[in-house]
């Protein structure tokens, strides 16, 4: 993974900033990262939710690259106690927030221990069911799949749903490589998981409608996630289309 590329999206300005979204709630978007998908490098935004629990500490979600300037305004928040990987493809940068915030309680969905390729503290796994401090205030589940499973949130007080990549949802307007535009628009990644992600979780669909159900059950208002435009617009009808393919 490499943040060194740039340009390939007109950014969610400003970058490295929190931004209100909600009571208590900030999102910060990030600078570009490319993953490696065989010999190709894919351009990918990125973003992390920021929660301010009651008691004051700071629960952050896909913790994106960090600077100074981020960590700083970060800590002006308030103190970060949970550092949360959701899902096994967006952990990269934990090992940085952790170094920064070794008080920090560190979550990762439960494959993470084997499949991370920068190795990360642990201190909890994600496995379904599990109560945190935070549950009376944060619900969450799992979302089952085979290369990579999916914890996804739901922060009660701004009845926001907390997503990665089972919502992507680029703007094609904002991408400005015209072949890559296309792709994601032939690949449903606007507004939807793309096609090729949906593999993953073929092998255990039972399971996956059954939590794909209690997620939309939650009386979600707003949704946000890693890849794209946050939604708050006609969301029922907008999950509805999201999660077709899992209903």
């Amino acid at each position: 993974m490499s943040t060194e590329h740039k340009g390939a999206y007109v950014e969610y300005a400003p970058l490295n900033e929190p931004k209100p979204f909600g009571e208590n709630v900030w999102i910060v978007d990030g600078p570009e990262i490319h993953m490696d998908l065989g010999p190709f490098k894919v351009p990918f935004p990125t973003r992390m939710t920021v929660v301010r629990l009651a008691d004051g500490g700071l629960w952050l979600h896909s913790p994106i690259a960090p600077n100074k300037a981020l960590f700083a305004a970060i800590e002006q928040l308030g103190e970060v106690r949970w550092l949360v990987a959701p899902n096994s493809i967006h952990y990269w940068f934990m090992a940085d927030w952790i170094e920064r915030f070794p008080e920090a309680q560190s979550l990762a969905v439960p494959d993470l221990d084997v499949k991370a390729k920068r190795p990360f503290r642990i201190d909890t796994k994600l496995e379904d069911g599990t109560r945190f401090p935070w549950s009376d205030e944060i619900d969450w589940l799992l979302v089952p799949g085979t290369s990579f499973s999916e914890a996804v949130f739901f922060v009660k007080s701004a009845r926001l749903l907390v997503l990665v990549d089972l919502i992507e949802n680029f703007e094609p307007k904002r991408v400005k490589n015209p072949l890559q535009r296309w792709a994601i628009q032939l690949f449903r990644a606007n507004g939807s998981l793309p096609y090729d992600a949906r593999l993953t979780f073929r092998p255990k669909m039972r399971e996956v409608r059954e939590q794909v159900a209690k997620m939309l059950a939650w009386p979600i208002e707003r949704v946000t996630m890693t890849h794209g435009k946050p939604i708050t617009e006609d969301v029922p009808a907008a999950l509805k289309r999201a999660f077709r393919w899992a209903t």
